[in-house]
Order: C-alpha cells, then sequence, then structure tokens
C-alpha cells in the first residue's frame, strides 16, 4: 500500500511538468496512477481481507508505519480510487487548455488522492492525523483554485479554519485513545476498546463532524462550491467529506455503543439531514442545491453510523456507496450544463432536457438514487436505513421528514436544470464532449447495475457490520423485502417530497421569512473579533523588549518550581551530591562564579559579552575536566564564534549595559532564584533515575559502529535522524534571521561604498581592501598566513571525528573561525576573496549530502541512514576509515561553513556597507 502513497506523490510533484508537455492530455495519464490504485483494490478483495502491512519506524516508541484492508477500508479505497480516476478524465475538457493553473490542479488533485487514500488504509492512529491535515492542506489549495478570486480565497480559508480546528480537537481525542489503549494500531483498539472519558469520544466526534460539515460545522462547504466542478465531484461527494463519516464508521466498533457517541452523533446527524433538505429548497445555484444536499445526506450516514449497531453499519456501508455514485454524477453532470450553457442558475435555464436529453437522462438516474426510487442504490441503502432505525422512533421520524426534503429538492433540481419553464425562451446549449459526458453516466449506470448484486455486498459487508456489539434491529440489502413499514414511510416520503416542489414558491417565501441568521456572518464576525483580540492581546504582550521577555521567561520558570514544591509534595528520592570529583573542578567553578559576578558590574557592552564568554569557556573547562573533549571542543568554538557575532551585532544596537528598567536588586533576586531552581530541578531529576545509565549501551554501540569516540557515534549513527533534524533547523534559522538583515539584494558579491578602491584584477596579497586608518598590519599578515593551516585542521577535525576527537560541526566551526579571521582582518571584499562561494550553495549542498546519505542504505537494501563501511589504504598515512557516517559528517561540515559565512555576510559586510552608506549621506 505505501508505493501507491509514493505512486501518488511522485505523479503530484511531476504534474506540472506532465501539464507543460502535454497541457489537458496529461490528465488522462495522472488518471493512471488512481487507476492503478483501483486495480491493485480489486485485486486485495479478490485475494482476502483483512490484508495488513506493516514497516518499523520507531520501535522503541512502538511507533510504526502500518496499513490495515478490511471491508470497510476496500470501500472506501474503491470510491477514492475509482471516482478520483473520473473525475480526472473529465478534467481533460473541463478546464480551458491555456489555464495557467492548471499544472498545480493536477499536482494537488493527485496529491489529495494519495492522502485519502492514506487516510482509509492506515491502522495508526497518529498516521491517520497526519492524513487526515494532509487533506485539508489538499483541499485549501483546490478550494483556492483561483488565488486572485476573492469568493475562492474566502472558501478555502473557511474550509481551512473549520476543518483544521476539529482537526486539532480530534488529536487530542486521539491521544487520549492510544494512551488510554496503550497502543495507537487501529485494529486492536478496536478489538479490546479501552475505557476513556466522554471527553476524549467528544473530542473525537468533534473532529468528524466538522470533517463532513455536520451542524455546527456546515457553513464550509456551501462555501466551497467557489472550487471548480471537478472539486466539488471529487472532494464533497466522494473523497473529503467522506472522511468524518469512515471515522465514525471505523471506530464505531468500539465506541458506538456508548451513550455520548450516541447521543452526540444523531441528534446532530438527524438535525443536519433536516436543515440540509430544507436550505437545498430554497437556493437557486445547481451546485448549492447539490451542497446543501450534501450536507442532508451527511447527516443521514452520521446519524446511521453513530446509532452504533450491527444492522446501521450495514444500511451505513450501502449509503456509503449509493452516495457517492449519485452526488459525484449530479456534480459532474452540473459542470456539463454550467459549460454547455455558461450558468447554473436554474431561474435562467430552460428546455435544457430537450437539447441535452441523454445528460439529461444521466441526471434523472442519478437523482432517482439520491432519492431513493427502486431499483437503484439509493433505495436499497435508504429502505435498509429506515429498517436499522425502527428501534430508534425519533431518529426514525428525523429521517423521514429528511427523506421528504430531500425528494423535494432532487425533483427541483431536475426541474431547474432540464425542464422549460413557462414563459422562458429555450437556453442555447453546446453539445457536451464525450470525456465530460461519459464518467457522469458510468457512474449514475452503476448505480442500477449494481441492483442485482446486493446479496453479493451484503455478504461482503456484513464481515464489517458484525464488529459492532449491539446487533440492533436486523437489517438486509434488498430490493424487495414485502410490505413493510419502512416501504411505507419511503412512500409518505415521496409523496411528502412531491408537496413540498409543488409548493415550492411559499416555501421560498417562508424560508426568507425565518432566515434571520446567516451562518457566513458569524463565521466571519467571530473570525474578526478573534483577529482584534489576538491584535490586543499580542500588543500588550509583545512589546518588542527582549528583557521583557527575559523576565517573562524567568518568571515562569520560578512560578513553575514553586508550583510544584507546594503541591508536588515532598519528592520520594534520595540526593546524592557530590562537590568534586577532580581539584581542578572546583577551581574552574571559582572562576566561572567570577565570571557572573564580574558581569554585573561591567559598564561597557562588548566588556559585558566577553565576561558573558568567559563564563562559557569555564563550562568548556568543566567538560573537559570530566572527561568530556568533545563536547569541551565543541563548546568551546561555539563559544567563540557567538562572541564573534554578539560583537558584531552589538556594535549596531544602541543600548547601554549600565540602565535598566528593572531595578538591580530585582534582577539579582530573580537570577539568584532562577538559578537556584533549575540546579535543584537538575538534582532532583538525576537522583531519581530508575533506570539503568544508557552510558555502557551506547558505548557498545558505539563499537559495533566501529568508532572509537562514543559522542560522535551518537551523533552520526545512533541519533543520525536527530543531528539531520537539527542541522536543518540551525540552516532555516540562519536563513530567517539574516534575511531580516540582509534585505537590500540576494546577490553574492559585496556591493562597495562611492569612493571605495576597486582592487586591480591580480593585487599583492598584501593589498588591504580596508580603507586607510583602519588597517592592522600584524593582524592581517597573521590571518593570511594561518588561513589555509586552519582549513586544513578542521579537514583533519572532520575525517577523525569518527574514532577521536572532531567531527564534521567541530571542524565546520574552526573553518567558520578561520573565515572570521579573515573578514575582521581584511573586511568585506576579503570575505568574498576567501569564500567565493554563495552561502546558500554550502548550505543547499550540506543538506543534500546529509539527507542523501540516509538514502544510500535503502539502496543497498538496509534501511535508512543504515552505514556503509569501507577502509582505504592510504601511503605514509596507513588505513583510511570511509563509510557513509563520513558523507553524513561531511554535508554538516559544509553547512556549518555555508552558516557561518551567512552570517558574517549579512551581519558583518552588509552593516559594513550600511555603515558606510551612512557616514557618506551624511
Amino acid at each position: 500500500m505505501e508505493s501507491l502513497l509514493i505512486l501518488h506523490a511522485v505523479a503530484a510533484i511531476c504534474a506540472p511538468w506532465l501539464v507543460r508537455r502535454l497541457g489537458r492530455a496529461a490528465f488522462a495519464v495522472l488518471a493512471l496512477v488512481p487507476g492503478a490504485a483501483l486495480a491493485y483494490t480489486v485485486w486485495l478483495a479478490v485475494r482476502g481481507l483483512p490484508v495488513r502491512e506493516a514497516h518499523r519506524w520507531a520501535p522503541v516508541l512502538g511507533l510504526e508505519l502500518s496499513f490495515r484492508a478490511d471491508q470497510l477500508t476496500v470501500l472506501m479505497m474503491c470510491l477514492v480510487t475509482g471516482v478520483g480516476m473520473l473525475v480526472l478524465l473529465y478534467s481533460t475538457r473541463y478546464f480551458p487548455p491555456d489555464d495557467p493553473a492548471l499544472g498545480r490542479y493536477g499536482g494537488a488533485m493527485v496529491a489529495f488522492a494519495g492522502a485519502m487514500l492514506g487516510l482509509v488504509t492506515t491502522d495508526d492512529l497518529l498516521l491517520l492525523y497526519v492524513f487526515w491535515e494532509l487533506t485539508t492542506v489538499f483541499s485549501y489549495l483546490l478550494i483556492g483554485y483561483d488565488p486572485e478570486n476573492r469568493a475562492n480565497r474566502r472558501a478555502a480559508m473557511k474550509a481551512l479554519m473549520v476543518t483544521t480546528f476539529g482537526g486539532l480537537a480530534m488529536l487530542a481525542g486521539l491521544v487520549s485513545l492510544g494512551g488510554a489503549a496503550g497502543t495507537y494500531q487501529i485494529s486492536e483498539l478496536v478489538a479490546r476498546p479501552p475505557e476513556v472519558a466522554p471527553a476524549a469520544l467528544v473530542l473525537v466526534l468533534v473532529g468528524a463532524l466538522s470533517k463532513s460539515a455536520i451542524f455546527p460545522f456546515s457553513t464550509w462547504l456551501p462555501a466551497a462550491m467557489a472550487a471548480p466542478t471537478p472539486v466539488s465531484a471529487y472532494l464533497h461527494a466522494a473523497a473529503m467529506v467522506k472522511a468524518g463519516v469512515y471515522l465514525l464508521a471505523r471506530l464505531g466498533p468500539a465506541y458506538g455503543d456508548a451513550a455520548v457517541w450516541r447521543w452526540v452523533a444523531v441528534p446532530l446527524g438527524v438535525l443536519a439531514m433536516v436543515l440540509g433538505g430544507w436550505r437545498a429548497l430554497r437556493e437557486f445555484d445547481l451546485k448549492r442545491v447539490l451542497a446543501y444536499g450534501t450536507i442532508s445526506q451527511l447527516g443521514f450516514l452520521t446519524a446511521l453510523f453513530g446509532l452504533g449497531t450491527q444492522g446501521a453499519a450495514l444500511a451505513g456501508t450501502a449509503m456509503l456507496l449509493a452516495h457517492a455514485l449519485f452526488k459525484a454524477a449530479l456534480f459532474l453532470v452540473v459542470g456539463v450544463v454550467d459549460h454547455a450553457t455558461g450558468s447554473r442558475d436554474l431561474r435562467r435555464l430552460s428546455g435544457v432536457g430537450r437539447s441535452m436529453p441523454w445528460v439529461c437522462a444521466v441526471a434523472v438516474l442519478a437523482g432517482a438514487s439520491m432519492a431513493g426510487l427502486p431499483p437503484l442504490a439509493g433505495f436499497v441503502g435508504k429502505e435498509a436505513a429506515l429498517e436499522s432505525l425502527l428501534d430508534t422512533p425519533w431518529a426514525l421520524a428525523g429521517v423521514t421528514v429528511g427523506s421528504a426534503l430531500t425528494f423535494g429538492y432532487t425533483l427541483r433540481f431536475l426541474w431547474g436544470a432540464f425542464a422549460a419553464k413557462q414563459g422562458r425562451t429555450a437556453t442555447e446549449t453546446h453539445r457536451p464532449e464525450a470525456a465530460m459526458f461519459a464518467p457522469p453516466a458510468l457512474l449514475a449506470v452503476l448505480g442500477l447495475l449494481i441492483a442485482p448484486l446486493w446479496p453479493r455486498v451484503e455478504s461482503t459487508l456484513a464481515h464489517y457490520a458484525r464488529t459492532f456489539r449491539d446487533p440492533g434491529h436486523e437489517v438486509h440489502l434488498a430490493l424487495w423485502s414485502g410490505l413493510s413499514l419502512p416501504l411505507l414511510l419511503s412512500a409518505a416520503a415521496l409523496a411528502g417530497g412531491v408537496l413540498l416542489f409543488l409548493v415550492r414558491e411559499p416555501l421560498a417565501w417562508i424560508g426568507r421569512f425565518m432566515h434571520m441568521l446567516d451562518s457566513g456572518l458569524i463565521f466571519w464576525g467571530i473570525v474578526r473579533r478573534l483577529d482584534r483580540t489576538a491584535i490586543q492581546v499580542t500588543g500588550f504582550v509583545q512589546r518588542g523588549s527582549v528583557p521583557d521577555y527575559l523576565m517573562l521567561t524567568l518568571l515562569a520558570t520560578v512560578a513553575v518550581g514553586i508550583f510544584s514544591l507546594v503541591y508536588g509534595g515532598e519528592p520520594d528520592v534520595t540526593v546524592r551530591l557530590a562537590g568534586w570529583q577532580r581539584v581542578e573542578q572546583p577551581v574552574v567553578a571559582v572562576l566561572i562564579v567570577a565570571a557572573a559576578v564580574l558581569a554585573l558590574f561591567a559598564r561597557a557592552y562588548i566588556l559585558l559579552a566577553l565576561v558573558i564568554g568567559l563564563t562559557g569557556y569555564g563550562t568548556a573547562l568543566l567538560f573537559l575536566a570530566h572527561g568530556s573533549p568533545d563536547l569541551a571542543l565543541t563548546q568551546f568554538l561555539a563559544e567563540t564564534l557567538s562572541l564573534v557575532v554578539f560583537a558584531l551585532v552589538l556594535r549596531r544596537l544602541p543600548i547601554c549595559p549600565s540602565q535598566g528598567r528593572l531595578a538591580f536588586g530585582f534582577r539579582l533576586a530573580l537570577g539568584l532564584a532562577v538559578g537556584v531552581m533549575t540546579t535543584g530541578a537538575g538534582i532532583v531529576a538525576m537522583s531519581a533515575r530508575s533506570g539503568e545509565p544508557v552510558g555502557a549501551l551506547m558505548g557498545a554501540a558505539a563499537e559495533q559502529a566501529g568508532s572509537n569516540n562514543v559522542v560522535s557515534a551518537i551523533i552520526v549513527d545512533i541519533r543520525a535522524w536527530d543531528t539531520m533534524g537539527e542541522t536543518s533547523v540551525l540552516v532555516v534559522l540562519t536563513l530567517g534571521v539574516t534575511s531580516l538583515v540582509y534585505l537590500r539584494r540576494m546577490s553574492y558579491s559585496i556591493e562597495r561604498s562611492e569612493g571605495e578602491r576597486e582592487p586591480a584584477e591580480r593585487t599583492h596579497w598584501l593589498v588591504s581592501t580596508l580603507p586607510q586608518g583602519q588597517r592592522a598590519i600584524a593582524f592581517e599578515v597573521a590571518a593570511r598566513l594561518t588561513f589555509h593551516t586552519v582549513l586544513v585542521l578542521s579537514v583533519f577535525l572532520l575525517f577523525i571525528g569518527h574514532s577521536l576527537v572532531g567531527g564534521g560541526f567541530a571542524g565546520g566551526i574552526v573553518a567558520g573561525l578561520a573565515i572570521t579571521v579573515r573578514y575582521l582582518a581584511g573586511g568585506r571584499n576579503e570575505l568574498a576573496t576567501a569564500v567565493p562561494v554563495h552561502a546558500g550553495v554550502l548550505m543547499g549542498i550540506g543538506l543534500t549530502l546529509s539527507t542523501g546519505t540516509a538514502l544510500i542504505g535503502m539502496l543497498f537494501g538496509g534501511a535508512a541512514l543504515d552505514m556503509l563501511a569501507l577502509d582505504v589504504p592510504v601511503p605514509v598515512l596507513g588505513h583510511l576509515h570511509l563509510s557513509t557516517g563520513t558523507l553524513f559528517d561531511l554535508g554538516v561540515y559544509v553547512s556549518v561553513v555555508g552558516m557561518v559565512q551567512d552570517v558574517l555576510r549579512s551581519l558583518g559586510a552588509e552593516l559594513d556597507r550600511q555603515i558606510d552608506a551612512g557616514e557618506e549621506a551624511r
């Protein structure tokens, strides 16, 4: 199954290129991807169910990429892949050939299909949430197809906000379920459901209801009709809105009999069915009629799966299949009518059925299924649903009313789209193309052809229905079950629907009279109030004062410590303290304290930075005294580089460390309190350790990796994923910070100030680029003489890091310090001369090396970041140990050099240019 997801991802990436090469015909090529997934689904069903695949992700945490297919999964896979394939084929003629957004649409549509496929096949709650949010993101892109159109932007934003809110609530509920069960595997949780708080189930229901546009989260679905018709046909008939219903169906066997589950899902589902049907009777846009009809049908499905009985679940799966067939067909028919007439307003359309009889026939066939007429799929599903609700009279009454409304708005849709209106001229039409007519025709005909297959369908879906604990009322899927109460209720609903259609004009007047609140206005009013509140809170908290932010952070630290002391009780630990292990440790500690005290009395900001740097150097000495030369070297180098950066920044900041907004006594007390709290927390945490230290395990793992350096083995081998992630974060952070400074231009060349001497093409190496009066000849000579030697030293540290003290990070900082010295000695043009490669190129190469190395092991049949090693004999030097770990470390090395260069270029060279420009202006 994961191969299908990868195939969708690759197709989505290639979609823009395919569209540029093939135009709209590229959608036919892209349709092969869901087509292949559909063929695999059929093969799964023939092969036998259930099927499960799993790949280890983080075994220690019990996390794995797991997928499982049972009867419900295969049903959803058929809908997602089959309708997705037809919609892509339909798109080959729906969009104009010169539409510039075709590539983006194709990529987003295929990516959405892949995300939806992952959502219905995953067997892990956390992975389900990942795919859930991916569908939210891709639906945002698809609904906002035309970003220049205000309606598209607002509709996309509304869908994103509502479904994201529901997704976050659902995540909290899923975490509660997984925590209570001790596993996030859905199949295990359903087989042995744990007892959870009702609030956890409510949070899960919020996510499901918001995704399926159930009241009170219905407002986003009608607005989303601003999207192109193929998007509406797929997202809002067969895919996205089914995600919430699918979640109810998936977790129903575990919690369908819970009172909170039933009393939230069933009433809201019935209410959504009635309100959606009532609103559909008053709309004039054909797509909005179907949109509110979708809300009504989704409410129907929510009530069935929320009831939590075997009969309701069987009826729900039948309606799930029927709804996808008839609703996708009707949406696609609307697209055909819109293309042929240029309008979707049923008040302007007249006589379309005469000029397009085959399109009208397809719409009638799909509409009859939606209304529940025999012998179509919708009839069988509705009859089974009414039968399953016989033990719940109030829900049965609500669904009967909803069914009457469904037949009413179905008649209104068909009449408005195809009937000849009295007193109106026939609407001019264009003949629809076969590529647009065939997909809705096939979907509508499938709703008829499935009729003789219902016994086979029931036997398949019954395996899923029997997973519910409550049998409920016995239900069968059949075209004829004899004269029964459900059949009489269906007849009454049909009669009521005809009556509602005949009195549509008075109903429209009544609807306008009762329409006192607009959900769209309420939604955007809430959004505006939230925006204003956020601005006010941000203005109160984010005042632009770094001392204030630091004070609040430190106060919060102290408050957490005090709260733990007051309410946490006495810790059940034996505190074990040792003054020192080596005699030099207390000496270094006294020097650190002395430097900290000296910082309190520093009156110049450069002196303050230097004194604070001494505390960092003292910490490095403590690491060294404690037997950690790797940490000591890294701390020393990082502290040196930080000191240089501080000096570069502080020269432009108008601050005076001798002044402060807060009294000295308060700052001193706060600092001491934070020190006491953090030190005490560290002592308690170390003393409370109950497990064996991992040091011995790390040592054994380092030996297994062929490394004599435990720290390097941890960074490059054991926790290489963390290193790769941290490197990526550092690169992004560097680019973000430097971009705030270096906004003037993006090219690498350093622009000279007016009047600054342009050096000759070939100059003597002692010719400085600094202005007269700012040169330090001895410093320049030392910088150039030692530059290459230090670079060689950095490369040496890089290659010995796997066995001795060093590594890619340490080597990169050493090389960065060499570049820094060149800049400090010769100015910004000397920086460009020392490193002629763009900083972004270096960082890109470094990340590429690191991430590429992660995949090398997989190419050789292993796992990501599996180390491949090779010993190469080198004359004089002996054996050189080369491995993928070395390549990984090289990527870290190059990334660090690029980051240092970018910092120097922005905080140093660009600020130099700004200073010179300011002096020239004065």
